[in-house]
């Protein structure tokens, strides 16, 4: 029986070509689209899930409460780890961080032949009993014998040795700040695979950095994260509840309260609002995995509706089975059969098209995604062939097996109208879906496009920035300034300037200031940009009232504020009064008008400068058409001071598009799917066209014997098709007015969503179906209508 089955749905799949094609490339198309989609969303869920203990391990977040509400942040106290180790017995084990990524920029690991830029982070004792870190040499606790000893990873060592076997007891010089030094090398260890977030190249002791830094065993300094892993069966909730004042405690006025974050849920789950998780990129997760199922539904509507179309032609071999005694049973197991089979045909389609379109797919998405044929990618394969084989065949199967067989052989089955309005009502929800991806893909085009040509409040054309190694020495100081000096002197250099961080998100934070008139309660959190000289002139930072900082070491007692800032502490006529923080007091020397320093997705907020000599980051304007020439020339300077380190420079203008880079992903990967379901949406378009204008030949035949134009034919069989592309229109309109405001409301600098939005979408949607469905209008509408009526 089932190889009668198997035979009779092979012979009806090549009777009908062009059903058969429109329904392979459209369920292929949708299935490929669906299993791309689900490649990338694993993906997303594997960051940061390498580590062995998992489903233990939490970090210890912050939330500072201010006048502006709860800032949540992931800096903690430098003793933080130890104390929580001591005191709260639900936690196993706790470790601080200092990760590579708190620098702004590498230090650099030589030895007596090679130095090499490195990312190098400092950890406590029990760093490798939170964290997975497998070594190839050495062992791991070797680390914590004493304050100058290293750990490096397999692919450093390679470079600065020429081999992994025998490094133990190396010698090597580290430089970073403050925190360079002499080490010797104790452990290699294999670098933590790509979906870490944690990326590093060396491991030190975190005891060394608090010898350089005592202040960081201040309680109320936060700069290093800390990490814990609690116990089996620990209630989590209850362990907030006694690290919540853990700070609080040990800090009078401290506004800090602690609490737990699952450490690989950050990735999908790192944004917060006033103090609460308030989703992340899991957002985007959850937008294409309904991207994947509703393109995957087009695809299966386009089938339910040809087969629907085409029913007529298999009304005979229905009612000749049931005759012969078939049950309703029997037809619908029969015909849900042929669509799994044409599923499964489509399936081995989508494969070769994920194999063609898998590098495309890794560029636009950043990612290195590969096809692992596991267990659980074939049962999800097989899930998905069997869902859109009984999805799209399950309605022509109980339309199909439900025909009375007397009315079939007799020929007086007529369409219902159920059956009418149950196909045009999935062809109002197949172009509802199209008609929001073509509206949901130009809002954010457009949204896209406003944040990276937003006027910033400083000029980021022509600026090139890269890394020197500096050491928090004199000698280490005064060359760098000699290096700055000599790149002003460049042709093609206009201006030469330092920073510690940047101006994209990157940078520290200060509160407790004190200035004259300040009301006791208030506490005003500062975002501290720490510069060289000459950095707010190179940016081109409008100054609203006084000047930049002056030059030299007489910089370092002054400070500049952001007008924000001026605004939020209530001074008038700031310029030449003193303020006081860390001890330390500063005149005020300058206003500079508001600039964004954050991303777009934040406010401006109160910010000011501090300025030292020379800081590691250099950024220099070139001038227009000179790039290539003054930037081989600086080269040429660095390496004259940087001898055997490569010269590595960035353009601000890359910075600041890497901010929204995933904003600009999802742009193109929306543009890109969007267009394959107004593709496969048109295909099933087409043959429903094409089988009505084949049910109306004989009304078209008289219609153009009595004198019909074919224009008026065309707008006869188009008209119908039009008028649902109108409700889905309408249908649409309102689903996407609500959820890209949503979206839009995550920034804040944003776009507003105008009418021509709208006109432009209604445009397209109109103009596809016209042109989809006129081929068959027309070829119908100039049949001859002698041949139409003789088939009659």
């Amino acid at each position: 029986m089932l190889k009668s089955y198997f035979l009779i749905a092979w012979r009806n799949f090549l009777k009908d070509r062009q059903f058969t094609a429109l329904n392979l490339i459209g369920l292929s198309t949708g299935m490929a689209c669906s299993l791309l989609i689900y490649l990338w969303v694993i993906d997303e869920y594997k960051i940061d899930k390498y580590n062995e203990k998992d489903q233990q391990l939490y970090q210890v977040m912050v939330n500072n409460k201010s006048e502006s509400g709860i800032k949540t942040g992931e800096y903690t106290p430098g003793l933080l780890g130890a104390e929580l180790s001591r005191q709260i017995p639900e936690i196993e084990y706790a470790t601080t961080v200092l990760s590579a990524n708190w620098f702004p920029h590498q230090g650099v690991l030589g030895n007596e032949k090679n130095a090499i830029k490195a990312k190098g982070q400092f950890v406590s004792r029990d760093f490798f009993n939170v964290f997975t870190c497998p070594y190839v040499q050495g062992e791991k606790n070797s680390l914590f014998n004493g304050n100058q000893s290293v750990a490096i990873s397999s692919e450093l060592a390679q470079k600065l040795f020429h081999n992994t076997s025998n490094v133990i007891g190396k010698p090597v010089k580290w430089d970073l700040d403050d925190l360079s030094g002499d080490f010797i090398v104790s452990g290699v260890f294999d670098k933590t695979p790509a979906n870490a977030t944690m990326q590093y190249d060396l491991l030190l002791n975190f005891d060394y950095a608090l010898e350089k830094r005592p202040d960081w065993k201040i309680w109320s300094n936060n700069d290093p994260n800390t990490y814990v892993i609690l116990k089996k069966n620990v209630d989590v909730a209850r362990v907030n509840s006694k690290i919540a004042n853990f700070v609080r405690d040990r800090v009078a006025g401290s506004n800090t309260n602690l609490f737990l974050a699952k450490y690989s849920d950050k990735w999908l789950y790192g944004k917060y609002e006033n103090g609460v998780q308030a989703g992340g990129r899991i957002s985007y997760v959850k937008l294409f995995s309904l991207i994947a199922a509703f393109i995957l539904i087009i695809a299966c509507i386009n089938f339910m509706n040809l087969s629907t179309a085409k029913a007529s032609g298999r009304l005979k071999e229905v009612g000749i089975k049931k005759v012969m005694g078939a049950g309703r049973s029997t037809l619908i197991l029969q015909y849900l059969g042929e669509s799994v089979l044409m599923a499964t045909v489509s399936l081995v389609l989508a494969v070769v098209l994920i194999i063609l379109l898998l590098p495309a797919f890794n560029q636009i998405t950043g990612k290195a995604l590969i096809i692992e044929w596991n267990g659980p990618l074939l049962l999800s394969i097989v899930g998905i062939t069997l869902v859109t084989g009984l999805l799209s065949g399950s309605y022509p199967a109980l339309y199909l097996s439900a025909f009375n067989p007397i009315s079939v052989l007799k020929g007086k089955l007529m369409t219902s109208f159920g059956e009418v309005m149950a196909r045009r009502a999935l062809v109002i929800f197949q172009f509802s879906l199209s008609v929001v991806f073509i509206a949901a893909v130009l809002i954010i085009y457009r949204q896209v496009n406003f944040i990276q040509s937003k006027n910033l409040g400083y000029n980021r054309d022509h600026l090139a920035h890269f890394e020197i190694p500096l050491v928090n020495d004199e000698k280490s100081i005064k060359m760098s300034m000699a290096f700055l000096e000599d790149l002003k002197k460049i042709p093609g250099v206009v201006s030469v300037g330092s920073y510690y961080h940047n101006l994209t998100g990157d940078h520290g934070s200060i509160a407790g200031f004190q200035w004259p008139g300040k009301n006791p309660a208030t506490d005003i959190d500062f975002a501290n940009l720490e510069v060289g000289n000459g950095f707010i002139e190179t940016m081109a930072i409008q100054m609203k009232e006084g000047r930049s900082f002056s030059q030299g070491e007489a910089a370092m007692h002054e400070i500049v504020f952001n007008e924000s800032a001026i605004r939020a502490m209530g001074l008038k006529d700031p310029i030449g009064k003193k303020v006081k923080f860390w001890d330390q007091e500063r005149t005020i020397v300058g206003v500079t008008r508001d600039f964004n320093f954050e991303s777009l997705y934040s406010n401006l907020k109160p910010c000011f400068f501090q300025a030292y000599p020379v800081m590691p980051n250099v950024v220099v304007r070139v001038e227009s058409g000179t790039d290539g020439q003054t930037l081989s020339r600086i080269e040429k300077a660095y390496q004259t001071f940087h001898t055997g380190l490569n010269f590595e420079y960035r353009f601000l203008d890359e910075d600041y598009r890497a901010l929204y880079a995933t904003e600009k992903r999802i742009s193109v990967l929306c543009r890109y799917f969007a267009g394959l379901a107004i593709v496969i949406s048109c295909l099933g378009l087409f043959g429903v066209a094409a089988f009505t204008a084949q049910r109306r030949q004989k009304e078209i035949g008289i219609r153009k014997v009595v004198g019909a134009s074919v224009s008026s034919l065309s707008f006869l069989l188009s008209k119908e098709f039009l008028a649902l592309v109108v409700v889905a229109i309408l249908i649409a309109y309102p689903v996407v007015w609500y959820g890209m405001n949503n979206w839009l409301n995550s920034f804040a600098y944003r776009i507003n969503i105008s009418w021509d939005i709208f006109v432009i979408t209604a445009f397209a949607a109109l103009f596809i179906t016209l042109l989809t469905v006129s081929f068959q209008t027309i070829k119908t509408a100039l049949m001859n209508p002698v041949n139409s009526l003789r088939s009659e």
